[in-house]
């Protein structure tokens, strides 16, 4: 199927397999924005990356407005590049993936060689942004533009600067749908693409954390692991442990620390946590003992495989509030958890996850509480 406009594309469009509810979907203004910008901006022909689409609009987008390709996408989460794949055989028709029109790639050289034209959802933190813009001024055309969106009340005069610092002409453009577009030319290519992961000594637990731009809390310990930190204690030794959403692989290395016997598994469905977690691993001699897996909610983990799990569930679907992703990562401890196995949860007072523990894994106690959040320890109940 060609693809001939944006009405072609958009209505289509569908999150799965992440979280799907009547206040989420597949695309917004910044979207819309951003291909209207390209638009007038890319000449037909352009060599194209797209950076943080989502869900696939950007891309699928780009290839209806500016009609080439091959376009090259980097994702951050796994869950939006398997949504890429999905909402293209829903656009363009099933075929192989040697038909798509477009190469799915980490963020680094291969994915900006030469590209003249970058299309960036503006991600949530500098950090991320720092890095991406880092590596565009790196890798890109000399004359490479950078077409950088977002939804006016989530963007700062920070991420200017930011921007600032990678190329010489920095524009915001007017807003639209309460959505704006800044244009980025004369990148100034430097080193510091090759500085992340940053690494940080927390002397409070002793470990060194390694983190990339887009990793939750980056290289600081975030208050709800911390506080399941300090029933560390308690845990068994377990043969298969899993940090389920990893992270930079906090728990995972200080798990893996009290127990050298155990195989730990630090898992999440971001590249820039699981690679801040391999590198966590190694700046603190632990690589041999923890592996680090990119994964939607273990997908690819069998039933049954491991004895325990830690689990510090976020409660925030890109930018809005939703328990969804919390509760599909309950949901899947109690698949890959063995009889008898345990999982410590760390979650907000707020969220009622008591009656989904309950349900996905087994009789669940609560272990402490503080102002801002609660620590359960849930007993996988043998199979029937």
């Amino acid at each position: 199927m060609a693809l001939q406009t944006l009405e072609d594309v958009l209505p289509v469009l569908r999150r799965r397999p992440d979280v799907e509810a009547p206040n989420l979907q597949a695309w917004d203004a910044t979207d819309r924005l951003l291909l209207d910008a390209a638009a007038a901006h890319v000449p037909a022909g352009n060599r194209l990356t797209v950076i943080g689409d989502r869900f696939g609009a950007l891309t699928l987008g780009a290839l209806a407005v500016l009609s080439s390709g091959p376009v090259r996408v980097h994702q951050d989460l796994i869950t939006g590049e398997q949504a890429l794949r999905l909402n293209a055989a829903a656009v363009l028709g099933n075929g192989t993936e040697r038909d798509l029109p477009f190469v799915q790639l980490p963020l680094g050289r291969e994915l900006l060689e030469d590209a003249e034209t970058v299309l960036l959802q503006l991600p949530k933190t500098l950090a991320e942004l720092d890095e991406i813009a880092a590596a565009v001024a790196r890798y890109a055309s000399p004359d490479a533009v950078l077409l950088a969106g977002g939804r006016v009340k989530h963007m700062s005069l920070g991420m200017n600067a930011v921007l600032e610092r990678h190329f010489r002409s920095v524009a915001p453009q007017l807003a639209r749908q309460k959505s704006r577009v800044i244009v980025a030319t004369g990148p100034q290519g430097s080193g510091d693409a090759e500085r992340f992961p940053v690494v940080e000594h927390l002397a409070e637990i002793d470990l060194d954390v390694a983190a990339h731009g887009a990793v939750f809390a980056g290289s600081k310990l975030d208050i709800g692991t911390r506080f399941l930190l300090t029933f560390l204690p308690a845990m068994r030794p377990a043969r298969h442990t899993i940090d389920l959403g990893c992270g930079t692989g906090i728990l995972a290395a200080m798990y893996a620390r009290q127990h050298p016997g155990a195989e730990v598994t630090a898992t999440d469905q971001s590249a820039a946590a699981v690679a801040s977690a391999l590198a966590t691993a190694e700046a603190n001699g632990l690589a041999g003992q923890i592996r680090a897996l990119q994964d939607d909610a273990m997908g690819t983990l069998p039933d049954g495989s491991a004895d325990l799990i830690l689990l510090n569930p976020p409660f925030h679907v890109g930018a809005g509030v939703h328990a969804g992703a919390g509760l599909k990562l309950i949901e899947a401890a109690g698949r890959v958890l063995a009889p008898g196995g345990e999982l410590w949860t760390v979650y907000n007072r707020h969220l009622a996850y008591l009656p989904a523990l309950e349900r996905h894994v087994g009789p669940t106690v609560v272990k402490g509480q503080n102002p801002k959040f609660t620590v359960t320890l849930s007993t996988r109940r043998s199979r029937r």
